[in-house]
């Protein structure tokens, strides 16, 4: 299997992801390359891991998944590979592999030194083209991890807000808006109200009664508020034909909580 993915913040105005494909192409030719998302606001490493995570299970095995969110590219921060039992993970030690890598089990780690593998010369601003591009092509071309640098028994982990549960009560915080403006919380849905969604759940933003718990977001008359156990399985706020983060100011880290 030659695949390829690739998540960034790089976007899709200038060269960046242009010249990563190019540098795979050349290193693994026949590589299948699939842009999981290059719109990740700039810097922001805890979007970037959540976006990997929420997509990177649904590639076969053999799948090389790079994520280049790096702030501290050119700096003493580490360059990775990681091997899971059906994937390889490759990009900075910032944390931004960290969600994906927690809902797998680790086999190996590799730091990035063996330069034999890299782009020559190797720019301080562009470790993506560089450095994560060429190695994710060689891992497709069978290169051994060994090869790449020496092992590293873990790998640098983002804080994540843990949801609270009390006995019929779950508190949680806002992780992510997408672009259709719907606030995904860190609630897993399957943890919400016993007897499913239609179950008399409310979602709490604070203290205010803020929308009821559904199934989905036609649930809910036009331009309502209404929170659903969205595709990332975990419960997200919306609004039925709008944005809720435009119409409600919603923010990341928000708290918010679900009763029943």
């Amino acid at each position: 299997m030659q695949l390829i993915t690739l998540t960034t913040d790089f976007g899709s105005q200038d060269w960046f992801v242009g010249a990563m494909k190019g540098v795979i192409l050349g290193v693994a030719p026949h590589a299948t390359i699939v842009d999981l998302t290059h719109e990740i606001p700039p810097g922001d490493i805890r979007a970037g891991a959540f976006a990997l995570a929420a997509a990177c299970r649904f590639f076969p095995k053999g799948t090389v998944h790079v994520a280049v969110v790096d702030p501290g590219v050119g700096s003493a921060r580490r360059a990775i590979t990681v091997r899971c039992p059906d994937y390889f993970f490759v990009g900075p030690d910032n944390g931004i592999l960290s969600l994906a890598l927690a809902q797998e089990k680790i086999k190996w780690v590799r730091r990035l030194e063996n330069s034999d593998y890299f782009l020559q010369p190797v720019s301080h601003t562009f470790h993506g083209r560089d450095v994560f591009a060429p190695v994710a092509a060689h891992l497709c071309r069978g290169v051994a991890m060994r090869q790449l640098g020496p092992a590293q028994r873990d790998i640098v982990r983002l804080p994540w807000p843990q949801p609270r549960v009390h006995r019929r009560r779950i508190d949680g915080v806002v992780v992510f808006i997408d672009r259709f403006g719907n606030a995904i919380t860190n609630i897993a849905h399957a943890s919400t109200p016993p007897g499913g969604m239609d179950a008399g759940g409310r979602l709490f933003l604070g203290r205010k009664l803020f929308c009821p718990v559904k199934a989905f977001y036609q649930s809910v008359p036009a331009g309502q508020a209404v929170a659903v156990p969205g595709s990332s399985g975990f419960l997200e706020i919306a609004v039925n034909g709008g944005s809720a983060a435009r119409r409600f100011g919603l923010r990341i880290d928000d708290r918010i909580s679900v009763r029943w």
